[in-house]
């Protein structure tokens, strides 16, 4: 029997006053991380013209890497390390927010239709105070059969992304052709994630919807994927080893702490050379939310459960 675990999304709108409507799976209630990979945000397709789109105001992060991922549309990211690049469709842009950074993410005049993906990573302890950073990853599509894949971090499918991550990743996206089956040899180190996009996808023997999340624990050496419809389909696979350390988030900060959560609210209200600043964005800066009046504890995951080999293993590639 499969312990695949389904789940679900719930809407959140970001952004402050043109707040936009994104479909969060992680994090919840049932499950903090896979792997390292600690927020995942899916967006869209949105018509930009009629919403307005995405205008992100300038806003600080602690102790993450922001990985933005697009499917259709472009985004203009600015930020205080001085990056200035745009997000297009299969195209990798990942900032390293250790000690703090700021940023601000607009969608194009010319963008017509908006849909991607959101994604956060939680630095480990040792590298939690990391150094501002920013790296950008157009991976060559891999085809196998049925399926093409664009590794953006980590390797699979006998493709590596050069860019660097301070814990082991995987993050990839896979579109599959109508009632393609494909099995993927994957680390048994790693616990793997599957957000689906678009179409009906099967992963081992879970049955998974546009925007949920399919949770695979460690121990399994392949995947396997199958799309049951007439139609692609698209999903993100994400994963890594289990990250042990307990983590604060809180608004677009992650600490150990209250304490530290605390700290970086009042340094961002505070204008602090933390978070530096962003030129070139014609708004202000978004202000943080109240801290709730209680303590704010930290969040772990239930204890890891070791799955059994699959029984296809000898069909891996």
């Amino acid at each position: 029997m499969s312990n695949v675990e389904v789940l679900p999304w719930r809407d959140v709108p970001i952004g402050g006053v043109r707040a936009m409507q994104v479909r969060r799976t992680l994090p919840q209630k049932a499950r903090t991380l896979i792997g390292a990979w600690c927020f995942a945000d899916h967006y869209g397709p949105v018509a930009v013209p009629a919403s307005g789109g995405m205008d992100l105001p300038t806003h600080p992060h602690t102790g993450l890497q922001t990985v933005s991922w697009l499917f259709s549309g472009e985004v203009e990211h600015r930020d205080s390390l001085g990056s200035h690049a745009l997000i297009r469709p299969g195209e990798l842009n990942l900032m390293t927010g250790g000690f703090g950074i700021c940023h601000s993410e607009v969608s194009t005049p010319e963008t017509a239709v908006l849909h991607g993906v959101q994604l956060w990573v939680a630095l480990p302890e040792e590298h939690r105070n990391a150094a501002r950073g920013f790296q950008h990853h157009a991976p060559e599509p891999v085809r196998i059969d049925g399926a093409e894949i664009k590794v953006f971090l980590g390797s699979l499918a006998g493709d590596a992304s050069p860019v660097e991550t301070f814990t082991p990743l995987l993050g990839a996206q896979v579109d599959l052709d109508p009632h393609a089956v494909i099995t993927l040899a994957v680390d048994p180190a790693f616990e793997h994630g599957l957000l689906v996009d678009s179409g009906d996808v099967r992963l081992a023997d879970a049955r998974l919807g546009p925007a949920e999340l399919g949770y695979a624990p460690r121990g399994r050496g392949v995947l396997t994927l199958t799309n049951e419809s007439d139609v692609p389909a698209r999903a993100i696979l994400l994963g890594g080893p289990p990250f042990e350390e307990e983590i604060v988030m809180w608004w677009n900060f992650i600490g150990r702490s209250h304490e530290d959560i605390v700290r970086a609210r009042a340094d961002w209200e505070a204008a602090s050379e933390r978070f530096g600043d962003v030129d070139g964005y014609p708004g202000g800066r978004l202000r943080a939310p109240e801290l709730p009046n209680a303590v704010i504890t930290p969040r772990g995951n239930p204890r890891h459960r070791a799955d059994q080999p699959e029984d296809d293993a000898s069909t891996m590639r």
